[in-house]
């Protein structure tokens, strides 16, 4: 053989190796979910829409969503109608959910912006206004949207970034509101 065939031949193993890792890295990470357990942050805010302002305290006994998003994202937008489906198929049996609104541009910044968006979508659960990124902080979160789903004891016990995985989500959340109470 040839030391240019042999250098084309390396060449090719190389980036077919090369290739392989990055797409395993790429669908290792790409609408990640997990299971977790930590207490949840403080979820409080100045600003509420649809909603007086909440506290974790006020949520202990249900089970809740904490979803972080932003009117302008489009992997948001594409996320919205699950979560307005679970929110009307499970709210009635203690199941909430919180919009954490951290905008990404100035213009979603603007109070009457989201205020508008969530009109125009008809979006009827508590959104809190994030505009310093506290609650994103408290957090330590890192994407839009993302879900950490909070059990009635107030540990988020599940979180999910991206699209996908709706059943699964879905499914937790069944899991979660079947638990029992939390003892007073």
């Amino acid at each position: 053989m040839s030391a240019i065939l042999k250098t084309s031949v390396l060449l090719i193993a190389l980036l077919a190796v090369v290739w392989a890792i990055s797409r395993n890295i790429m669908v290792n990470t790409s609408s990640a979910a997990q299971t977790v357990n930590f207490q949840a942050p403080r979820i409080d805010s100045k600003q509420w829409l649809n909603s007086r302002p909440l506290s974790n305290q006020q949520l202990k006994g249900k089970v809740f969503l904490v979803e972080f998003w932003t009117f302008g994202c489009y992997n948001c937008v594409n996320v919205e109608p699950y979560v307005k489906q679970w929110y009307e198929k499970y709210n009635s049996q203690g199941f909430e959910i919180i919009a954490v609104h951290s905008p990404e541009f100035d213009h979603e910044r603007k109070l009457e912006n989201v205020q508008d968006y969530v009109n125009k979508k008809q979006i009827k659960y508590p959104v809190a206004i994030d505009n310093d990124y506290a609650i994103w902080k408290r957090f330590n979160n890192r994407y839009w949207p993302a879900m950490y789903l909070v059990d009635k004891q107030g540990v988020v016990r599940y979180a999910h970034f991206g699209e996908g995985r709706y059943a699964t989500t879905e499914k937790m959340i069944k899991t979660l509101l079947e638990e029992a109470p939390p003892s007073l």
